[in-house]
Order: structure tokens, then sequence, then C-alpha cells
């Protein structure tokens, strides 16, 4: 594993930013040249990506949908089985925040004497 020093990083980053069309380096400019990382490691796509328990979306979409009766469930049911997933997995606040909205609600029902969504 070779080390590179800041000046040759910097050195490499001019010449492919020189290398760029005009087009996309006005981009770079716009958004900031300083924050520019060309060198920065691609995201995993996201078939590939996996939760804390080594699943990916995929798998765990599955997983779940099989501890419900196909007649349970339509293609809007599984799509927003999907997209939380999805989300969860990607540490989208968005989704984190009506996961922990959906558990919290739950809780109230059970503890109020309700049936939960899950009991039904």
């Amino acid at each position: 594993m070779s080390v590179t020093s800041p000046e040759d990083e910097e050195k490499r980053k001019k010449a492919i930013f020189d290398s760029m069309s005009p087009r996309r380096q006005k981009h770079i400019l716009k958004k900031g040249y300083k924050k520019w990382d060309p060198f920065q490691e691609p995201k995993d796509p996201i078939d590939i990506r996996r939760d804390k328990t080594k699943r990916t979306t995929k798998m765990l979409v599955r997983e779940f949908l099989q501890t419900k009766q196909m007649q349970e469930y339509s293609n809007a049911y599984g799509q927003g089985v999907f997209e939380i997933c999805l989300g969860i997995i990607n540490d989208d606040e968005r989704y984190r925040a009506m996961f922990e909205f959906s558990v919290w609600y739950n809780r109230l029902l059970k503890r109020e004497g309700y049936k939960s969504s899950e009991e039904s």
C-alpha cells in the first residue's frame, strides 16, 4: 500500500479536474473545488448493501413477507415494506422516524389495552 503526500494528491486532483469537460468543471466549482474528492470510494450498490444482520434489503423483505399469508398483503403493502427496509438500511432519518413512531405507537396501544395491528 503506497502512501501519497498531500502535494501529490493535489497534483492528481488538479490533473483529473483539468481533463474534465468545462461543463463538469463548472459543476464542481459551483459545489466547491476544495470539498470535491475525486478519490472518494463509491457507495455499495443498493442490491449488495447489508444491514447489521448481514442481510440485503431483498433478503429482509422476503423474510418478512414470508411471515404473512399472501392474501394478507397487496403490492402497495410489499412496496411499503421495501421502502422502509431500504430507508432503515441506508439510515435515512425519515424512515428511521417512521419506524420509531410505529414502535412507540404499538407500545402505546398495548399499554392502553388496545389490540395492536399485529394482533388484529
